[in-house]
């Protein structure tokens, strides 16, 4: 059987894949922001639309690992702001992203990826402290990453704007975010098994394989974050957001 799996892709598709995985470990464990790495590596190795087939159960894999880890820290307050309205973003991403072509698919990403950018530069060069109370933030929020999620496992780049303009504490903006995305990205698996039909035997044997890998970034991540003040640790973020976007949107 491992013989077959590792005969579906060149050696080349291997590594790469085996460091995205190691990537998205990186991310869960709370590195926010470089797991947009992994989304473009496995986008380059699979196409857009496919690849989130692979991602989709290595992410449920390790938000379980956070919340383990970080459960005691969740807000739920914020996670009930953003969490229906990420519901239907999704369901928004299903019905629209199911026929769409490969090369609209490529392009929406794009647009997405430079919103964010823009986003995460206006934010910082405004140097607000204040936090947005208007109702239509988590709304507005949720949707774009609800729907950003389903086609391109894109939503962390729009849950960590949301939890940078709160300006959660390290230990809370990591707790939150591993909550709400193990019940979001639960959620989403019967639509791409289903509807995408992206997931199968041959995608869940390779994800099996990625395992290892996948469990060593997260403890690599725990290391790193553990090291990180809360001032340090946003712009950290921050950082890591605008390069992962960057490289989205040049790949």
């Amino acid at each position: 059987m491992l013989y077959s799996v590792f005969s579906l892709y060149p050696l080349s598709h291997w590594l790469l894949i085996l460091l995205a995985a190691f990537i998205i470990g990186l991310g869960k464990a709370g590195l926010k922001g470089v797991d947009m790495l992994s989304v473009t590596i496995m986008a380059l190795v699979f196409g857009g639309k496919s690849s989130t087939g692979i991602v989709l159960p290595l992410l449920c894999a390790a938000d379980i690992a956070a919340v383990i880890y970080y459960n005691r820290h969740a807000q739920w307050k914020h996670f009930w702001k953003l969490m229906p309205w990420m519901a239907v973003g999704i369901l928004l991403g299903v019905y629209l992203g199911q026929d769409m072509p490969e090369k609209t698919f490529r392009m929406l990403m794009a647009g997405i990826v430079l919103c964010t950018i823009i986003i995460v530069l206006w934010m910082e060069l405004r140097k607000s402290v204040s936090v947005p109370k208007h109702p239509m933030f988590a709304v507005s929020t949720g949707l774009a990453a609800g729907f950003t999620t389903m086609m391109g496992n894109l939503a962390g780049a729009f849950a960590n704007l949301y939890f940078l303009a709160m300006r959660l504490p390290k230990n809370d903006f990591i707790g939150t975010a591993a909550w709400l995305f193990l019940v979001i990205n639960l959620f989403k698996l019967p639509f791409q098994v289903f509807f995408w039909k992206n997931i199968h035997a041959d995608t869940l044997l390779t994800d099996i394989v990625l395992l290892p890998a996948l469990a060593l970034g997260f403890v690599t991540g725990l290391r790193i974050v553990r090291h990180l003040q809360d001032s340090h640790y946003r712009r950290v973020v921050i950082v890591l957001t605008l390069v992962g976007a960057v490289a989205m949107l040049l790949k």
